[in-house]
């Protein structure tokens, strides 16, 4: 398998490609059209900021399997195109964490204490006034937090122990994580207006795109400083530099714009703003978050590519170690519970219903509902490339919704998984257990009672209970030369309806098939599942 690398990367992140025995090549700096032309090469590749992933080289990358960006965000990455062509997208939330916390601490202490301006004039202009750079103090002011993730909380953490009253806004963190680390939660307009420093920790969406700007300014105490280490385009940049030409912002530390290829442009930069302190994205330069976000992603592309698990997949969140681990032993019923209704079931269905029930209950069953997912999509749409990535998209634009649901009450086994899908027939169902001793069982289908295992070829037969219908079975089967592995017949009562699973060993011809749906007494025609 080979590896493209189109941005720099540390010697550490290719020796984890070398020792993997993977071809790792390093072509840097080309432009759209060039790397669109040679990516279909590559089974993987990997990037940095510089690298813009569009949607003309994702699909021209036939053979990619995983996009890996080394560093925390992937608006360099078009989400959407990957998804769609069932690429996995991953990042290293964590690599340059404690690099960009200690970034947004000295940005704002030397916006604090006007340290880069005081350096030019005596280095520069070979003036010695101090009385020109008098700062103020962090201790006893008040932190604006916008976003409290890893990078966030540890900007927090220091803070304070430096004596600062920290506020925060982060809609996806509860009051109780924030007030066990000293951090009070607030509405993003109160934060705005209390804080004497705001720092920003958000990635770059649509929702936050252009999120401070001239209203928001104007909310803000006379005199705020503002720290942005996040994302370009999160700050209106020429409201910001109207604010601090005005003073309404006393004083802004920038180190990431809009545009990083025409910054020099930026009205941060083109204007005279004697209280700003920028610098050119440095917020992951230094030498341990390169080596550690290039061996990060590194390891999870070769992970991928020996068919495990990525650590921090973008699109598929559902896909996690951490949520994986406690699910791991139902992958493979889940599964193939999937494949065994998107086979059976030949009527169109808008709507699929997963019940857990029992000890899987008590876990977070969302890898399961995706592996369905997939296992049904696999079988309605076999010529379609359908994989943990794209099912979910898939799913939607087939408007197909998925809805779970989780009760620990069982009623005969430890654990359940229930299938439903509601056709224009009506209802169709399959329900699984997971067993220590013997694995995975179909231990229901339509209401009807057994115990069948998933495994190889398994012929589904619905009909009425009486005699002779297995005797002709096994005579058709035998005269065509394929053995029987298995056979369970679950039945509503003695003489009414039934339903009865064969595995069998041999594949088996449409002529055969044909020939067991004339069985008298079958109530609809033969159908073959293959897991």
């Amino acid at each position: 398998m080979k590896v493209l690398a189109s941005d720099k990367l540390s010697r550490d992140g290719i020796a984890v490609f070398e020792k993997a025995g993977l071809q790792i090549d390093l072509k840097t700096g080309l432009p759209e059209d060039e790397l669109a032309a040679i990516i279909p090469e590559y089974d993987a590749l990997i990037v940095r900021s510089e690298t813009k992933v569009t949607p003309q080289i994702i699909k021209a990358g036939k053979k990619l399997k995983i996009i890996g960006r080394a560093g925390v965000g992937v608006d360099n990455i078009d989400l959407p195109s990957a998804t769609e062509q069932g690429i996995i997208v991953v990042n290293s939330p964590e690599g340059n964490t404690i690099a960009a916390a200690e970034h947004t601490l000295a940005m704002m202490l030397s916006m604090a204490r006007k340290i880069p301006q005081a350096y030019d004039t005596l280095v520069k202009n070979h003036k010695w006034d101090r009385s020109a750079f008098q700062g103020v103090e962090l201790y006893g002011k008040t932190l604006g937090v916008v976003g409290l993730g890893k990078i966030g909380s540890h900007v927090a953490k220091c803070c304070l122990t430096m004596g600062m009253k920290v506020i925060a806004y982060d809609p996806f963190v509860t009051k109780e994580y924030a007030e066990n680390r000293g951090i009070e939660i607030k509405k993003l307009d109160e934060v705005l207006q209390e804080a004497d420093f705001l720092t920003l920790h958000i990635p770059k969406t649509n929702e936050t795109k252009g999120l401070i700007n001239k209203e928001k300014l104007a909310l803000m105490k006379k005199g705020v400083r503002i720290v942005n280490c996040a994302r370009g385009g999160i700050i209106v940049e020429a409201d910001l530099a109207d604010a601090l030409a005005s003073g309404q912002v006393a004083g802004a530390a920038i180190d990431v714009f809009e545009d990083e290829k025409k910054a020099v442009e930026s009205p941060l930069l083109t204007r005279e703003l004697p209280t700003l302190v920028a610098v050119p994205h440095l917020g992951a330069s230094t030498a341990e978050a390169q080596i550690n976000v290039a061996v990060d992603v590194a390891q999870q592309i070769v992970t991928v590519l020996q068919g495990g698990s990525a650590a921090a997949p973008v699109n598929i969140p559902t896909m996690k170690p951490a949520l994986l681990e406690p699910v791991k032993p139902y992958l493979s019923l889940a599964e193939k519970m999937g494949r065994f209704i998107g086979q059976v079931v030949k009527d169109t269905f808008s709507e699929v219903e997963i019940n857990y029930k029992g000890e899987i209950a008590a876990v977070d069953p969302s890898p399961l509902s995706t592996i369905i997912l997939k296992g049904i999509l696999e079988s309605i749409n076999p010529e379609g490339h359908v994989n943990f990535v794209n099912a979910p998209l898939m799913a939607k634009e087939k408007n197909i919704t998925v809805k779970s649901a989780r009760t620990e009450k069982v009623r005969d086994y430890a654990n359940e998984i229930e299938i439903i899908v509601n056709t224009k027939k009506g209802k169709a169902s399959i329900c699984g257990s997971l067993f220590a001793s013997v694995g995975g069982r179909i231990i229901n289908v339509d209401g009807f009672t057994l115990s069948a295992i998933p495994e190889g070829i398994l012929l589904v037969l619905s009909h009425q209970d009486k005699p002779g219908v297995v005797g002709q079975l096994g005579g058709i089967l035998g005269e065509a030369k394929v053995n029987i592995a298995g056979l369970q017949v679950g039945r509503e009562k003695t003489g009414g309806k039934a339903i009865m699973l064969i595995n069998i060993d041999n594949e088996i011809d449409a002529a055969t098939l044909a020939k067991i749906s004339k069985i008298d007494g079958l109530l609809d025609k033969a159908r073959v599942v293959k897991f």
